[in-house]
Formats: structure tokens, sequence, C-alpha cells
């Protein structure tokens, strides 16, 4: 017993000693930033009047971000590239749908060959470049559009791993290109009141968040050739941790200001349950010798981390796409005056809400809520819900494109810069670091070189 135990010692410490000496590497090794770099915190690009964009993945989620853009006046959509051909000639087709015939007229197609879009970006030459791949090809293709003189915009997370994020980051910086992880969820409407109240102080200085992303979407395995399953199966197989943080992340992040002149995020501790979703799952609709049945999955069905920001405060980020339960992102943020929370929306006041509730001990919730609506929805919801109607989940993503060509049309600064991209996606690999090393804490890079100091708070826009 005293050599298994010794042994279960020695295991520990390694993994922790292993951690430990890989810290160096990605926390030091970019630390000063070259003489012909800028810091692209609040940075705003050059004006550019018509906004000429290619498409990198035209899937689901790229396919929908296609169409509204299309939409849009003053844009032109110069090339497409996915994969697979019948994609490309699809998406053609939603384009012509949604716009008159003066524009979208000479849109390249590239398909079939893995480096078309290589091929495409040193032939177009577009202003923008917006990438829904698989995860892994996310910063590669995100770097290469910033050195063809693109900016990037790419599906979140926008890279898999520390030094990508790096990468660019320093990409970012050299070429003065924006990449920006396009995160549909900072533009929902109750996050973006969340945002407002934040702003506004009606919760008090606020203390700590809650995130998640909890969706079951095992029935993804159906998709075994082609489609988000294809590939995204074999991340559950792999990796151990929080895989997709900045649904939830995101927002909060945003509420308290984090890398933005306030705060920033200091470090994370992850834990993962046993993996027995997934495993099952194939088990119990796959026949024995199906190729997901010869997978072991070694991510956990539910991981929970908790980041620490360098004022103390707290995130709590859950993720969750095996167990069988509705959907969820949380969004919580609690103050020392208040509570704000989802799923269902809830609102907790010190002192109640005037003609609502009398204390906090009860949520306004439902009908209820129209008050709160009426005094803080965000005006940028206000303004824009209408326009985006139509657009996925709830017009969030027709918001979030609509700013993207609004920032770049009139030179302004994007509402999330590369920096935040970075931070919400690193949770994925440090909490897989946390995880294997029995949830010993780890720092975050701090991708800004400590000018978070100086960054401005998102405002409330207009």
């Amino acid at each position: 017993m005293k050599n298994l135990d010794r042994r279960h010692f020695l295991k520990k410490t390694s993994l922790s000693a292993a951690a430990l000496a890989v810290l160096p590497n990605y926390l030091s090794a970019q630390s000063e930033r070259p003489l012909n770099a800028v810091y692209m915190g609040d940075y705003a690009a050059p004006k550019l009047e018509t906004v000429r964009a290619a498409f990198i993945g035209v899937g689901a989620r790229g396919g929908d971000h296609l169409k509204f853009f299309a939409a849009l006046p003053n844009t032109e959509v110069v090339a497409i590239c996915d994969v697979y051909q019948d994609l490309v000639k699809e998406k053609i087709g939603r384009v012509r749908e949604v716009t008159d015939e003066s524009r979208h007229q000479k849109i390249a197609e590239y398909s079939g060959d893995e480096n078309q879009w290589k091929v495409m970006l040193e032939a177009v030459k577009p202003d923008v470049v917006f990438i829904a791949t698989n995860w892994q090809n996310h910063a590669p293709m995100a770097i290469e559009a910033m050195n063809k003189g693109a900016h990037a915009f790419v599906e979140v997370p926008i890279a898999v791993t520390i030094q990508e994020m790096w990468d660019i980051v320093d990409t970012s910086e050299r070429t003065h290109k924006h990449c920006m992880m396009l995160e549909n969820v900072n533009y929902s409407r109750d996050e973006l009141m969340f945002l407002n109240m934040c702003r506004k102080g009606a919760i008090g200085e606020v203390m700590h968040g809650e995130a998640a992303y909890i969706h079951e979407l095992r029935w993804q395995m159906n998709e075994v050739d082609r489609g988000t399953g294809s590939w995204r199966t074999h991340h559950y197989s792999k990796r151990n941790g929080n895989l997709y943080p900045t649904h939830g992340l995101g927002p909060v992040a945003q509420y308290m200001n984090l890398g933005r002149g306030e705060d920033t995020f200091k470090s994370l501790v992850s834990f993962s349950t046993p993996a027995r979703g997934r495993q099952q799952y194939a088990k119990n609709n796959y026949p024995e010798n199906h190729k997901w049945n010869q997978l072991e999955f070694k991510g956990g069905d539910l991981n929970t981390s908790i980041v620490k920001t360098k004022m103390g405060k707290t995130i709590m980020v859950q993720w969750d796409e095996t167990s069988p339960r509705p959907y969820s992102r949380l969004n919580l943020i609690q103050g020392t005056k208040g509570t704000l929370a989802g799923f269902p929306t809830r609102v907790a006041l010190e002192g109640g809400v005037e003609g609502v509730t009398k204390d906090h001990h009860s949520w306004v919730q439902g009908e209820q809520l129209e008050v709160l609506y009426e005094k803080y929805d965000h005006p940028l919801y206000k303004r824009l819900n209408q326009a985006a109607k139509g657009s996925g989940h709830g017009g969030m993503d027709g918001i979030m494109v609509y700013r993207i060509v609004e920032c770049l049309q009139k030179g302004l600064p994007l509402d999330q810069n590369v920096y935040e991209g970075c931070f919400w996606s690193a949770v994925a690999p440090l909490s897989e670091r946390s995880v294997a090393s029995d949830g010993s804490p780890q720092p975050f890079p701090d991708f800004t070189r400590e000018n978070w100091k100086d960054t401005k708070p998102l405002a409330i826009i207009n």
C-alpha cells in the first residue's frame, strides 16, 4: 500500500512539474511587441466605403453569415470557398435571392481541394474574410488572411492552442488587421440589456459571474462523413476540458470589463466528470464495428472551470454537450446591489424593482421583465432588432454582422478586439492543462502585454 501511495504521489507531482515546466513557453515567449507592431485594443482601421468579403466555409454558420452580409448596403461578396462544390453553388443562389442585379455579380468560386482557400486569398485580395470551418483551421486561415491584407472574422473558438493565439495576436499587430472572433451571443437581447444595466450601476460593483454552454449535441454524431459531427466528435474523444467556453463567457467578461481597463484574467482551475455519455450513446445507436465505437471518449460529460481575475473576482464556466438536459448559458452576473440571471431571465435588485417586487428575495421574471426592458433595453438592440430579423439565433447573428460592417465602413474600433477572442478561447487549452494536473491553477497569458490597463471598456453603443 505504501508503494502504491508513493507511485500515486509521484504521478501527481510529475504532472504538476510538467505543467509548471511549460508555463514559461506560453506566458513569456511573446513578451515584447515588435517595433513595427501596433496595439489593437482600441484600433480603428481606415474606412472601407464598400466592404469586399470572401467566405471560407459556407455550411450552416458560414452560409448564414454570407446571406445576411450580402443584403447589407455597400457590401460585395467577391469569393466563396468550401471543400464541397454543391455548397458553393447553393450559397451563390442564396446571395442572388437577397440582392438586386447590381451587386455580387462576379463571385469567384473555389471548391474541392483542401488548399483552395489559399488560392482564393492570393487571387481575389478581399478586404475581409469570414471563416466558418472546423476548429483546427481557424488559426491558420485567420493568420494567412491577415498576411494577405484582409481583416479576419473567425467563428468560435478563435484558435485551439495558446501558441496559435499568440500567433494570431502577433500577426494582427504586425499587419494592422483586425481579427475578431464571431461571438454572436454578445449581441443577444438579454446579454445586451445586462451589459447596459452593469454600465449604469444597477447591480453595484460586479463581483461574480456564471457562464456556460450546456447544449445536448450527441445527435451530431450522425454526421459521420460530412458536417460538424464528422470532426467535432474526435475532439470529444481526445480532449478533456472545457472545450467550448466563449458563448457563455464572452458576455460575462464584457460585463466585468475584463481585459479592458478595470480588470483582467488571472488564473483558472478546472475539473471534469467521468466520460460516460458519448461512449454509451455510441454503443446504443451504432453497430459494434462503427468507427464511433472504436473511439475511447476521454472528455468528461461536464466540465466546471473557475476563473479568477486580477481583482479577485470569480467566474464559473461550465461546458456540457452530452447530458440530457435543457439548453442553458447560465448568464449570471452578481454585484453588490443585485443579480441578473438567465435561463429563464430573472432580475433581483436590493430594494426591489418599483411596482414589481419589494426586495431582492423575489425575482422579477416573465411578463414582469417588460418594466426592465423598457428602462434598460440596449440602444443597439433597439436600433438594429428589426433590421436583423430573420437572421440566425433570434437576430443576434444579424446584429453582429451589421455591426462588423458598420465599424469597417465608419472606421470605428470593433466591439470585440483580438485579445478578447484569445482570452475567452484560452479557457479550453488551459482547462485541459488543469484537468490533467488534478485541478492545479493555470495562469492566463496576457495577450495584451499589459496594455489592457489602458484599453477603454466597451461603450454602450447607440
